[in-house]
């Protein structure tokens, strides 16, 4: 029974880490954009 406990605390943090790094890799994306130098012509 721990060692289920376990894998399943371990799959929750991977789960929470994951979403995290995805926000943080949408936040760079905003960021990017909205810092991005305008082409000439526009």
């Amino acid at each position: 029974m721990k060692k289920l406990l376990l894998v399943a605390l371990v799959a929750l943090g991977g789960f929470f880490v994951y979403r995290q790094v995805q926000a943080d890799k949408a936040e760079q994306d905003l960021w990017t954009e909205a810092t991005d130098p305008v082409p000439a012509g526009r």
